[in-house]
């Protein structure tokens, strides 16, 4: 189903931004690709030129949402979704972290995000949505995770609190929770015994998460089929929140 709608998707050069970009395009939506990569931007621009605006900034820059929603209204006039993916990882406990690192994760993670959003309600109208990618980390506690877990557990209260205050304008606020998602930034640790006893056994199906898996779930929210749910967190992880399982050896 192709459509004439506008969504806005922080991080998407790589990883599960670039597979919600792709998601979005491939279903007729026009795009507004911010983040700090040129490459990426470059290459996702090429797949359909007239339907994509990137900006070359750092999420955390004082100037980069009002930068961010001027080229949406300066080059599509409209703003229909905005996707807050951009984040980052590789979290230390919190007797390792130092001020600098938190202050770096709350920035990235959270701020950006708040920031984004608010700069966004001048330009999403009624009917219109947002979609924060938060974490099963958010959700429960995991060893050595701190800053991380603490930044997406805010984003989820984030998220229903946008909920009850902009859905009775007609604008839907909802997260999405992936688990583990196999992309470049965990494939050197799928080799590490730890790793995979904490994060890759205790997955009751038998393999891992992909980013279309999570592209799939946030282009959903996007969709009119999603269009009476509000607030909500969809997790992602096949089945590793819900469950006390331990397998032998895990999906491959």
């Amino acid at each position: 189903m192709h459509t004439s709608k506008v969504a806005m998707v922080t991080g998407p050069a790589q990883g599960i931004g670039r597979a919600i970009a792709e998601r979005l395009l491939n279903s007729g939506w026009s795009l507004v690709a911010i983040d700090r990569q040129a490459e990426g931007l470059q290459s996702l621009q090429a797949l359909a030129p007239e339907r994509v605006a990137t900006a070359l900034l750092d999420v955390t820059a004082d100037d980069a949402p009002e930068q961010a929603m001027a080229l949406a209204r300066s080059r599509f006039g409209r703003l229909d979704a905005l996707i807050n993916n951009a984040g980052i990882g590789r979290p230390k406990p919190m007797h390792l972290t130092d001020d600098a690192e938190l202050d770096r994760f709350l920035n990235v993670n959270l701020r950006s995000v708040f920031r984004f959003s608010r700069q966004a309600l001048g330009l999403i109208g009624q009917g219109g949505c947002m979609v924060h990618v938060a974490s099963t980390f958010g959700l429960m506690g995991n060893p050595g995770a701190s800053a991380y877990a603490a930044t997406k557990a805010a984003l989820i209260g984030l998220t229903r609190q946008m909920a009850v205050d902009y859905g009775p304008k007609g604008l839907r606020i909802n997260a999405v929770a992936p688990g583990l998602i196999h992309t470049e930034l965990i494939a050197d640790r799928l080799d590490q015994p730890a790793f995979r006893r904490l994060m890759v056994d205790t997955i009751p199906f038998p393999r891992l998460g992909k980013p279309s898996d999570v592209a799939a779930a946030v282009a959903f929210l996007c969709s009119e089929d999603a269009s009476f749910i509000n607030g909500h967190v969809l997790v992602i992880d096949g089945g590793w929140s819900a469950t006390n399982w331990v397998g032998s050896g895990g999906p491959a």
